[in-house]
């Protein structure tokens, strides 16, 4: 007998898991939920308690079932007796009914003979069951004999049908010869001529050829039946008519013997029955030709089709979130956002000089190229009488997938992981990995999203993780937008924080089942008790009390209960019955990229529908490409990703911004049209030319009324910091001063972004990067102001300050010196020194140095060593050759940079 969880033992008692929660309680047995463990003492215990009841509880059921049993016979056999007895009535009626005909059989034969006395037929027995049973044989045995002689009877009838059929032929032509020795000829009818331009002439002549053949018929049935009817009037002692037509008799003799037999006279009434349904359905389609009903027809048809159109175009709309009446009203111009001034006047059809015109009346100078915002467009289009509906970029080029339900197969849940910072997220997945058998890279999770993918008993689950830094909101919301379930990571000495209270709103507006997992259960101070009293407070109600989301007490540096976790998991996910068409064109998102030196550009994607594979062309945002490699989490190539696998794709002609929708195209050609249109479009968004201006001399010119906009160039390492600071930058107060950044990618700093930071007047925000070749030349040339920054609060303190004019007097960076490492040396004892050469200003010894590597900083710290040849110097001047040893730092490899700074205090001019 080993340990039992309390669901298990509830289903061998046959009782709900609250019931026997219940019951524990009574007993003083702890436990918490259905998941709960319990030992071997308290099964055996709860089984000793509740066996007597269970007993009881069994026995009233077999006497319940018993008395069920014998009221469900007792049916049966009545129900049996009643369909005997009506069987045996409805036997007993069709015999009489057999015996009745057959009498009368009797009488219509003795009639025929011309008897004149009728047998009475006597009253039958009543029938024993064997006499029953030869009457039903000897029944059935006439039946089939009167069938045949019935087809016998028919096969006779239409030969005869086709005898008559062949004399009728000699006896029209023996009248006519007839006719003519008689002097009588037949004049034929002068035809109308033809009236041009009659409108009804074709369907007037139909009409008269239909009339004439209907005549023709009706005068060839009618000679055959004056013949016979003569011939029964002569028989009777009749006069016929005067004037009859000559009778061939034996024509006369067949017509009879054939007018005798009802199936000839039913196959002739059948074969005028259906002539007159032909040349009824001829005179209606003439008469509607003649008077316009089929342009109606016609019409009510074309007005049936629109009908289904609309139909399913509302549908469309509903499923994109579109206001169905915008989208079927066929006035309504669809304008795409940022259109330009030329764009906006040719989709409505006006000259561009009214739209300027208007424009320039509103206080707005633009010229043909320059973009218009949304509510310009809106007015001006109002002003013009005209309707128009401005569409997203996401909504122009949004795809909406419908699969069959027989296409659906089930997939893998994506679990976002998400909580507040140092919470226990990563420490979590790191024990998830270990419990799932899988060994991954756990490093830059904090600053980045990352994916990982466990096996749990044969099933998959992929893992997103989310840092819980408040500034990386975006990020959050990226998550959740892709995620089936969120697990809610709270630790139990902590409890709810204000990035706890994001996750939840996050999941909510995504409308994402959420699996509360309170961590550091093993801590002193812990209190899962107050964790799931503060989560009330937000609609996060345990299951235990009455709510719908389930709490699992984990510990992730013990590795405790991640079992019973994964497990929660894994039900949450047979819940909502996730589903997917792997056999389509692979469509999903982006979850994070960045520009690697020795693969290129680097996207991290889900997949969401459909199987991606390598040599497929994809596109996502203005990226598009041919998948050259797919690598799995693990960092070995796959072959393909099916639904709700995350792979990094290479081939890529740029970096994607992360969030992007990535969908597979057919043609290459295609792919790279939409790409670069929407490259096009966001160019066009990005221009701005304004003059130069930096941090330091903002608050003057906000005071002096010369400026209003922040314009920011933002490079970083990676997508997701952009993203960071963007959303922080948005986060700001607007009302001073309106912070717009004009360009964003992944890098280092180039001389292009200092060249479109002067044009556009614009500051360098670079985040982990540093200036690359002669940028940093460039911009002292060009007065473009550079801020480099390790930490994000630095970033977002600076902008702050500068926009509301409180730049104070701070602790600053000045650069000494730059070294280029030409050559490494080992030296025992010592470490790793940097053969340098010195190109630019002066390195010293007591400066403080960063060592940056292909544009990121990937090392701070102090110099241990400055030698020129054998000799300790203090300072190396541009033009020299040194030695550098680095503190703590021996990965110096050929081709990094080594620069020198010194921190000193410098105030700053308001």
């Amino acid at each position: 007998m080993g340990s039992m969880r309390v669901h298990e033992l509830a289903k061998e008692f046959e009782m709900t898991s609250k019931e026997l929660l219940d019951r524990l309680h009574e007993m003083k047995i702890p436990a918490k939920s259905h998941a709960s463990m319990l030992a071997d003492a308290y099964v055996e215990k709860i089984r000793k308690n509740l066996e007597p009841e269970i007993k009881a509880r069994a026995g009233q059921l077999e006497d319940e079932e018993a008395a069920a049993l014998a009221a469900e016979q007792a049916e049966e056999a009545r129900r049996k007796a009643e369909e005997e007895a009506a069987r045996r009535a409805a036997v007993e009626k069709e015999l009489a009914e057999r015996e009745a005909a057959r009498a009368r059989r009797a009488e219509e034969s003795h009639d025929a003979e011309g008897g004149s006395e009728r047998p009475q037929p006597k009253k039958a027995p009543a029938p024993s069951a064997f006499e029953s049973l030869e009457r039903q044989i000897e029944s059935e045995k006439e039946r089939v004999e009167r069938e045949k002689a019935e087809a016998r009877a028919r096969a006779r009838a239409e030969k005869a049908a086709a005898e008559v059929a062949k004399k009728q032929a000699v006896e029209r032509a023996l009248r006519e010869s007839h006719s003519r020795k008689g002097g009588e000829k037949a004049k034929a009818a002068p035809r109308p001529a033809p009236v041009l331009g009659a409108k009804k002439a074709s369907f007037d002549s139909l009409l008269s050829q239909i009339e004439a053949e209907k005549q023709r018929i009706e005068a060839q049935q009618a000679a055959a039946p004056a013949g016979r009817g003569a011939k029964k009037d002569a028989a009777r002692g009749k006069k016929g008519k005067k004037g009859a037509v000559q009778i061939v008799p034996e024509l006369e003799a067949q017509a009879a013997a054939a007018g005798e037999d009802r199936y000839a006279q039913m196959a002739v009434q059948a074969e005028k029955l259906q002539r007159d349904k032909v040349l009824a359905e001829a005179r209606a389609a003439v008469a509607a030709a003649s008077s316009g009903e089929g342009e109606g027809r016609r019409k009510k048809r074309k007005e049936k089709r629109e009908a289904e159109a609309r139909e399913r175009a509302e549908i469309e709309a509903i499923e994109r979130g579109l206001d169905p009446t915008l989208v079927l009203d066929d006035s309504v111009v669809e304008i795409p956002q940022g259109a330009t001034v030329a764009k906006f006047a040719e989709l409505l059809g006006v000259q561009p000089n009214d739209v300027i015109k208007r424009l320039f009346m509103l206080g707005q100078v633009l010229t043909l190229t320059q973009s218009m915002a949304d509510d310009m467009i809106e007015l001006i289009a109002d002003d013009m009488g005209r309707k128009v509906r401005v569409v997203s970029p996401e909504e122009e080029y949004a795809v909406v997938y419908n699969d069959s339900e027989g296409d659906l197969k089930p997939r893998p849940p994506v679990v976002t992981v998400m909580g507040h910072v140092d919470h226990g997220k990563t420490s979590l997945l790191d024990a998830i990995r270990h419990t799932g058998v899988v060994a991954g890279e756990a490093g830059g999770i904090t600053q980045h999203i990352g994916a990982s993918v466990v096996d749990i008993d044969g099933r998959q689950i992929t893992f997103i993780d989310t840092p819980g830094h408040e500034a990386f909101t975006a990020m959050r919301a990226r998550g959740a937008q892709v995620t089936d379930v969120i697990v809610l990571v709270v630790a139990a000495d902590d409890g709810v924080m204000p990035q706890t209270i994001e996750a939840i709103n996050h999941a909510k507006a995504a409308d994402v089942p959420i699996v509360v997992a309170v961590n550091k259960i093993d801590k002193p101070g812990a209190n899962p008790d107050r964790v799931r009293q503060e989560l009330t407070e937000y609609q996060v109600i345990p299951e235990e009390w009455g709510g719908s989301n389930m709490f699992v007490e984990v510990s992730a540096k013990q590795k405790l209960h991640i079992d019973d976790l994964l497990e929660t998991i894994l039900l949450q996910a047979d819940v909502l019955e996730l589903k997917a068409n792997p056999d389509a064109d692979a469509s999903g998102f982006v979850i994070e990229a960045n520009l690697d030196k020795g693969r290129g550009p680097v996207a991290t994607v889900l997949v969401q529908r459909g199987t991606l594979r390598t040599g497929d062309v994809v596109v996502a945002g203005t990226s598009y490409g041919r998948v050259r490699a797919l690598v799995n989490p693990l960092g070995a190539h796959v072959d393909e990703a099916r639904p709700a696998d995350p792979v990094e794709i290479l081939g890529l002609n740029s970096v994607p911004t992360a969030g992007d929708e990535f969908r597979v195209f057919e043609d290459e050609r295609d792919a790279r049209k939409l790409a670069e249109e929407r490259a096009l479009r966001a160019r066009l968004a990005e221009q701005e030319t304004k003059s130069h201006m930096s941090l330091d001399d903002l608050f003057n010119r906000i005071e002096a009324g010369k400026q209003t906009d922040l314009n920011l160039i933002v490079k970083a390492d990676v997508q997701g910091s952009i993203e960071a600071l963007r959303d922080a930058f948005g986060k700001m107060d607007q009302s001073e001063v309106r912070i717009n950044i004009v360009h964003s990618a992944v890098g280092g700093i180039t001389e292009t972004d200092v060249t479109l930071a002067a044009a556009s007047d614009a500051i360098i925000i670079g985040f982990n990067v540093r200036p690359t070749g002669k940028s940093r030349a460039q911009a002292e040339k060009e007065k473009v102001d550079i801020r480099l920054y390790r930490v994000i609060y630095q970033a977002i303190e600076d902008i702050n300050a500068a926009r509301v004019g409180l730049l104070s007097p701070d602790i600053i960076e000045e650069d000494t010196g730059i070294a280029e490492v030409r050559e490494t040396f080992k030296v025992p004892k010592v470490g790793t020194i940097a053969g340098c050469y010195i190109t630019e200003g002066e390195i010293n010894r007591d400066d403080k140095v960063r060592i940056v590597r292909d544009g990121t900083v990937i090392f701070e710290g102090s110099m241990a060593s400055l030698r020129r040849f054998k000799d300790d110097v203090k300072s190396v001047k541009q033009g020299y050759e040194c030695g550098i040893g680095i503190e703590k730092f021996q990965d110096l490899k050929v081709g990094d940079t080594i620069e020198g700074y010194q921190v000193k205090e410098v105030e700053r001019t308001e």
